[in-house]
Parts: C-alpha cells; structure tokens; sequence
C-alpha cells in the first residue's frame, strides 16, 4: 500500500507497510467498537513515525498525533494496525482487531512524564470526537494501553488528562472520590470482598481473577484502574477512594445504562 486517502480529512497520510486484515468478522468486514490511545516513548515525533512505518518494526497505529497537533494517518481505520499488542478488554483478545490505534507523541515516563500540549491534547480530542462520530463507539470504549495490556504497558500515563478528554466530550469519567482513610485491600489478601472488587473490575472490562485472593494480576489491574481513573496515587492498593471510584463509574457506566 503505497497511499490512500485519509479517514479524518485533515490527516497527513503516510502509508505505512504494518497492517493486515480485522480479524473475527463474519461475511461483512469486521467494524472496530474502541479507541486505543497510547504515548510513543520516543524523543521525536519523527523518529516515531519512522518507526511506525518501519517493516522491520513491525508495529504500527492507525494516527500519530504530534505535540503541534499534527495528524498523520498511517493504517486506514477499515484495517488492523499493530499497536495493542498481547492484550485484553471485556472478553476481547484481539484488540488490534477491535480498535483504532492513536500514538501521541510523548516522551514518557522514562523522560520525567513530559505534559502533553495543549494543542497536542485539542487535536487528540477533534480526532477522537470524529472517530466516535462516525463508528458510534461508546465512551467507556476510549480506552489507555495500560488498562487493556495490564503489567505490560503504563502508557498514556498517570498524568494524562483524562478529566479534560471526556469535558470535551471524549470517554468515560467520573470525578475521583478523594483519597482518605478506611478500609483497604492490598496484594496478600482474600476473601468476599476482594472477590466483590474482583468482579467489579471485570465487569468494568479490566482482566483479572475473580477467585478472591489478591494476588499479582489483581494488583496489577487496580494500578491499570488507578493509572487511568483515579490518578493521584498508583500504588496497587485497593483503598476506599479508588473502590469508591470503581463503583461509580460502573453505576454510571454508559452500556449498563
């Protein structure tokens, strides 16, 4: 593929040679249903597109979105980019196949978590708004690397602004619930309710056991959760503030509604 022309009109396209088919779709092509956003890691928006359109790579996204607000489009959304990688949300295995991929170039937290640009943050905002426009994806579909790859990726990062996103009307949110005392639930522990958070992640999307005992992969998806919606602490630890959060945002959630 040589060239094609842009899903969002004002993308830049840049033909990248990563891609294949959506996979799991029946007689008609198969329709993504979510909007993965990751950060690239790198020092430059260029080196990354480099990259994303690098056939030994072997990676790649559907847009790259650079800190002056540039889109470029790599994948046309009809097709599978490789950017999710092993990776898992509500049932579905093969994320790559479910989502639109959108890389943000950022430095990440190896670089001292680096702020995303206003403009940077306006223009992933108007490309998310025409994607859920056009494919009708839900809020709570809008989703960070680090809550569909749990242990594997921490990226968009605890200091992006997910609370400004869904103000312009991109995901789902609910305003932290303040952290404080009370009772918690830390790696180590069992029973009933850790068992009830368990289940209240799960039915969330994030993947974990729901055997109610604490361990590892629990740990992980409450610092996936945290990362995303109760950022500041990320610790693992199941407090009152971050299972109060939990709770809301499934009493709110927009599919259960």
């Amino acid at each position: 593929m040589t060239g094609f022309d842009p899903d969002y009109p004002p993308a830049l396209v840049r033909a990248s040679p990563n891609f294949g088919p959506r996979r799991g779709g029946s007689s008609e092509p198969r329709q993504p249903d979510m909007v993965l956003l990751h950060y690239t890691g790198m020092d430059t928006a260029k080196g990354a597109l480099e990259r994303l359109c690098d056939a030994n790579a072997e990676v790649s996204a559907h847009y790259l979105v650079d800190e002056g607000g540039i889109v470029t489009q790599m994948v046309p959304e009809s097709h599978r980019a490789w950017h999710a990688g092993k990776s898992y949300w509500k049932g579905e295995a093969d994320v790559n196949s479910a989502s639109i991929g959108i890389e943000i170039a950022n430095k990440g937290h190896e670089a001292g978590c680096p702020a995303y640009p206003v403009v940077q943050m306006r223009a992933v905002a108007r490309l998310c708004r025409d994607i859920i426009a056009r494919r009708g994806i839900a809020p709570d579909r809008i989703l960070g690397h680090s809550d569909v790859a749990i242990g594997r990726k921490i990226d968009p990062g605890e200091w992006f602004d997910w609370a400004w996103l869904a103000g312009e009307g991109v995901g789902h949110w609910v305003e932290p619930q303040p952290i404080g005392g009370g009772r918690f639930f830390q790696q180590g522990d069992s029973g009933p309710p850790v068992e009830a958070l368990q289940t209240m992640l799960s039915l969330y999307g994030y993947e974990t056991e729901t055997h109610g005992i604490f361990g590892a992969r629990t740990q992980g998806a409450v610092m996936a959760f945290q990362r995303h919606f109760r950022p500041a602490r990320v610790d693992g630890v199941a407090d009152a503030s971050t299972i109060s959060t939990l709770h809301k945002l499934l009493s709110e959630l927009p599919t259960l509604a």
